[in-house]
């Protein structure tokens, strides 16, 4: 079996999409290809494409949803894909999310077997273009390891005593390629986010009981060689989320930023050193480039966690630069 148009699909593949581009092309075909052992159909909702995208969309003959870019949100537009969806099983993937195989979405429906899961999520591996500071960044994620896990608490006592690093890795879940109930999804929304959405979610889920599986069988090829500008702000965005809902601060002092930035050059030196895919024009790029990436990585750290007391006080300087990390993320 596989994608089907019938009115009764067992899965839904929801994908919001916006100028996916020509790369989109292989992916849909991807996923469009999977095998699996019940008919799933795909659902998009597209927020305003002008590339082309819409109009491939219709060609494959998939529910397609119009909206308009100013619709868009990272939780509610999910929230209606959900809704909309005619599977029990909803696959949630990102338009850049590529499947490393044909197997990637029967391993995430399979976690279903046991009633208590409420979401899965799948492995992600860097692109073969990746530069070595995201390789090295994707690395540390949860969604990067190759072992399953399990994702559960026996109740909240025992969660609010865990340290914060322990908490997030107990509620980690990562809608780049994921999976939800839809069941369960429907009672416990996404919320209206810009960033983080997922993460949120996992951890009410995880608090109001569920099970959350990480899957590294299931695999997508997914990452960005984003500027170091444009990782600073994604880190801040990142440590703001982590601080605001388990109070992770991994850089509490200032005098920190600038010794853990000293620790950083010689982890970061290493990293372009090892990257075998690099010739000695391409690792002297990268070696000029390890001063401004690791300070500015561990100052987003230090600024983002920083950010949510500072605002909650009132601060006009925080209140500018948040505004300002915030556009284009």
């Amino acid at each position: 079996m596989g994608f089907s148009r019938e009115e009764d699909p067992k899965v839904t593949l929801f994908m919001p999409t916006w100028n996916a581009g020509p790369e989109f092309r292989e992916i849909f075909e991807r996923m469009k290809n999977q095998e699996l052992d019940r008919p799933f159909e795909i659902l998009v909702i597209d927020s305003g494409s002008k590339d082309g995208t819409v109009e491939f969309l219709k060609e494959q003959g998939v529910r397609l949803i119009q909206i308009s870019n100013k619709e868009f949100n990272h939780g509610l537009t999910r929230n209606r894909g959900i809704q909309e969806a005619r599977g029990e099983i909803v696959v949630l993937a990102t338009q850049d999310a590529k499947p490393y195989d044909e197997h990637w979405m029967q391993r995430l429906v399979d976690c279903y077997d046991d009633p208590e899961v409420a979401g899965a999520y799948s492995r992600q591996l860097p692109r073969p273009d990746a530069n070595p500071f995201i390789k090295d960044r994707l690395s540390s994620w949860a969604a990067a390891k190759e072992e399953p896990r399990v994702q559960k608490i026996q109740n909240r006592e025992e969660f609010e005593a865990l340290p914060p690093l322990e908490k997030l890795g107990r509620v980690a879940f990562d809608n780049v390629s994921s999976s939800v109930r839809k069941s369960i999804a429907t009672e416990i929304p996404f919320r209206e986010r810009q960033f983080g959405e997922d993460l949120d979610w996992g951890h009410r889920v995880i608090l109001a009981g569920h099970k959350i599986v990480f899957e590294p069988r299931s695999k997508v090829i997914h990452s960005h060689n984003n500027s170091i500008w444009y990782e600073f702000k994604r880190v801040y965005l990142d440590h703001q989320n982590l601080n605001r809902i388990f109070g992770v601060h991994t850089i509490p002092r200032w005098k920190d930023v600038f010794s853990c930035s000293w620790h950083a050059l010689g982890h970061l030196a290493k990293v372009v050193s090892r990257d075998q895919d690099l010739g000695l024009p391409g690792k002297l790029w990268w070696w000029a480039k390890v001063p401004f990436y690791g300070f500015s990585q561990n100052l987003a750290q230090f600024l983002g966690a920083r950010s949510v007391r500072k605002l909650n006080e009132g601060s006009k300087w925080y209140r500018r630069i948040d505004r300002k990390l915030r556009r284009g993320v």
